[in-house]
């Protein structure tokens, strides 16, 4: 039987790719045309921009975007080596972020737009990670984040699995695109924060910020139609900061930054 939340998802859901299966190229080109049409949702990317940006370390090297799918960052960022795990025009390079094909220490940074927690084997992503960043390099991501408002969000109006009591953070691959579990970064980063720093002591995570409990909600995000006119961006963004101290309750994105730690002898 459908439930009424089934409806109201299908009538707002974006016309553009609202028939179209997770997995195919078609649906992440077309969400590039989505996001570029809807200049709220671009204020959004551009706020999540600024932060990968700015957490970028300082001097020359190589950064690669992994996931790039429809975003612009490229645009940002001179030279990004931009890749998807499936083919588009777009994209540098084709790769799967648990092998990744660079030397070791050849990277200065990773960055990643809602990405990580579609990867099924978040461990050997890690590990590859950690192999090809240099000392001093990061892993700069914006990701899906676990609190009471977007458990409530994620579980009735998003079509991706969030599941934060998940015992495990590897999760079976059903497709490139829609295989996900959108709580594992918390699951992570802290739910399991002493089991990282066990697992990964090569990766010191230097900041967790939760943000964001409105503004990608209402601009309609890459799948969704916009809930909201593109002018109320900046009062929506004025609400977010006046309530930074209820974060914990509210978020449903992280920055998440992991600095890769000086080498002794290095």
């Amino acid at each position: 039987m459908q439930k009424p939340t089934d409806k109201l998802k299908y009538w707002l859901a974006h016309p553009l790719t609202r028939d179209l299966p997770l997995d195919d190229p078609r649906t992440t080109e077309l969400r590039r045309q989505v996001i570029r049409q809807n200049s709220f949702l671009m204020r959004v990317y551009q706020h999540w921009y600024d932060l990968l940006v700015d957490s970028v370390p300082a001097g020359s090297g190589h950064l690669l975007e992994l996931g790039s799918g429809g975003g612009f960052l490229a645009e940002r960022i001179p030279g990004l080596i931009t890749s998807e795990i499936i083919f588009l025009d777009q994209s540098r390079i084709i790769l799967d972020g648990q092998r990744l094909p660079f030397a070791t220490a050849s990277l200065k940074g990773i960055l990643m737009t809602n990405v990580l927690h579609h990867i099924p084997s978040v461990r050997d992503f890690l590990s590859e990670a950690g192999r090809v960043t240099r000392p001093g390099g990061v892993i700069s991501v914006i990701e899906p984040w676990h609190s009471e408002w977007a458990n409530w969000v994620y579980k009735n109006f998003h079509h991706e699995l969030f599941d934060p009591q998940a015992a495990e953070w590897e999760f079976e691959s059903s497709g490139p695109v829609s295989s996900s579990n959108m709580a594992l970064p918390w699951i992570i980063f802290q739910r399991d924060r002493d089991q990282f720093e066990r697992e990964f002591p090569e990766w010191q995570l230097q900041r967790v910020i939760p943000l964001m409990p409105f503004a990608y909600l209402l601009s309609g995000g890459v799948s969704m139609r916009p809930l909201v006119p593109t002018w109320t961006y900046q009062l929506v963004y004025q609400v977010e900061k006046l309530l930074a101290g209820l974060m914990p309750r509210l978020a449903m994105f992280a920055h998440v930054v992991l600095v890769k730690k000086e080498i002794a002898g290095e």
